[in-house]
């Protein structure tokens, strides 16, 4: 198969490159490097299995030369995360749904099958129905008041989902979404809020780790090779087109415990501070207490079971952080046979 990757040389999309190259496909990324890294791709250069387009997804010319080539796309390119959101509201809207609307329409254009990375962000502040807390795909959204930004990503990438579906219904696109539950692993920045490798390289550098508020909200978070697996069997699945999957991992720890636990791993001796969403965010800032996904629906389709660890996530991201601080990189190398 010939896949192109929007996005492709961000976190996700490298590894989605590792894994579709290694198992004999073609891969084109397209990124326009705003968030993604030449590094985390640099392995595959010269490679006759891999092509690769500095450009935008809103450039519809460019666009339109790489779709007409491809069998299929994972459409990843996004302005990601609540931070950049909070800092450049304008674009990150823009870009996100004016994107994925050139997307699917060069896709739908082409009849190439589309699989579109959405977010657990799209449940806001919602809780689930079946009262046992895990968030499942058919739950209400409940996103807050349109004078609090943070919700706006919320809704862009919501937006993207509700394209998807209509064209899909109206067009018969073969399209699949999926929300990604805090993925985590080897090659991603802490520059957009993420909250693991910013605790890493914070104690790594014998620094403060600062939690937002008083830790008590819990996360939960999937090491990004079971991330990777899910989507690529999703893209064989012929039911999974037209349906929306949670992508994560169930267990849940709190944000004061996960900077405990990086602390024990990397430096006993570094301080853990509390600082104010507001003082980071701004005023009117607003999270949400805890958010799990169901993944019934998943696990039904593929057969789905996440096989790392906390433990494993933490000690990925650490040997990672480390090695780019030394000056070297492990982008080429299977960290603990994460790809």
């Amino acid at each position: 198969m010939r896949y192109l990757i929007t996005g492709g040389a961000g976190f996700i999309g490298s590894h989605l490159t590792d894994r579709l190259i290694e198992h004999g496909h073609h891969v084109h990324v397209l990124d326009n490097l705003s968030t993604g890294q030449l590094a985390n791709v640099r392995q595959w250069q010269g490679h006759d299995q891999f092509a690769l387009t500095i450009g935008s997804v809103l450039d519809e010319q460019v666009l339109e030369r790489c779709i007409a080539k491809c069998d299929r796309v994972i459409h990843l390119a996004a302005a990601v995360g609540v931070k950049r959101i909070m800092d450049r509201p304008v674009g990150t809207i823009l870009t996100n749904v004016q994107g994925t609307e050139k997307v699917l329409e060069r896709a739908r254009h082409h009849g190439t099958k589309t699989v579109l990375a959405s977010t657990s962000e799209v449940y806001g502040k919602a809780m689930s129905k079946n009262g046992g807390g895990a968030l499942a795909e058919e739950d209400d959204l409940t996103i807050g008041a349109t004078t609090k930004r943070r919700w706006a990503y919320a809704c862009s990438k919501a937006m993207d989902e509700f394209l998807a579906q209509a064209y899909h219904d109206e067009y018969g696109l073969a399209v699949t979404c999926v929300r990604f539950f805090n993925t985590v692993g080897p090659r991603q920045s802490g520059n957009y809020g993420m909250v693991v490798p910013t605790f890493v390289e914070r104690a790594l550098s014998g620094q403060p780790i600062q939690v937002h508020g008083d830790g008590t909200q819990t996360r939960c978070f999937v090491h990004v090779a079971d991330a990777v697996r899910a989507v690529t069997k999703l893209m064989e699945v012929p039911a999974a087109e037209g349906e929306v999957f949670n992508i994560g991992r169930p267990e849940e720890i709190s944000i004061r415990a996960l900077a405990e636990r990086v602390r024990a791993r990397v430096d006993d001796e570094v301080d853990i501070t509390h600082v104010p969403h507001e003082e980071v965010y701004g005023d009117g800032f607003e999270d949400m207490q805890r958010r799990v996904p169901d993944l019934t629906k998943l696990e039904a389709a593929i057969g789905y079971a996440p096989q790392f660890s906390m433990d494993d996530i933490l000690q990925d991201v650490i040997d990672d952080v480390t090695a780019r601080r030394s000056g070297r990189s492990v982008s080429e190398e299977h960290v603990n046979g994460t790809v």
